[in-house]
């Protein structure tokens, strides 16, 4: 029985190191983000997480949490408009352009007919 409480209480304090380090790491990258604060005062709140973990850590999401909240989601929208510009570059044409390109190797010759459909069809498909 003593071993069972042992092993739950392992695995809270674990829990609460994993998620504090969690909040940590997102304060940090948080700093960093932010353009708008100097590099002294980015190095006093490193300096006050590593000193007084808990406390600068509960100070700094109550003080500038709207903030984190705004550069966060920034930083979301970034990423996606640029998966997106990455997804369309990657992409290609659209199934009508390729049809029309078919159409125009046809047209000129490159392509038989028979190509043509099964190009036709392995676009629609």
């Amino acid at each position: 029985m003593d071993g069972f409480w042992e092993f739950f209480w392992f695995i809270v304090v674990f829990f609460a190191l994993m998620a504090y380090l969690m909040v940590l790491f997102s304060i940090i990258t948080d700093l960093f983000r932010d353009h708008q604060t100097s590099g002294w005062v980015k190095a006093l709140w490193v300096v006050f997480l590593f000193v007084v973990p808990f406390l600068s850590a509960l100070i700094y999401l109550v003080v500038r949490s709207e903030g984190m909240a705004r550069r966060s989601m920034a930083a979301a929208q970034q990423a996606k408009q640029s998966q997106d510009r990455y997804i369309r570059e990657v992409a290609g044409q659209s199934p009508a352009q390729q049809i029309a390109d078919a159409k125009a190797l046809l047209d000129s010759g490159a392509i038989t007919e028979g190509e043509f459909q099964a190009l036709k069809t392995k676009t629609l498909v």
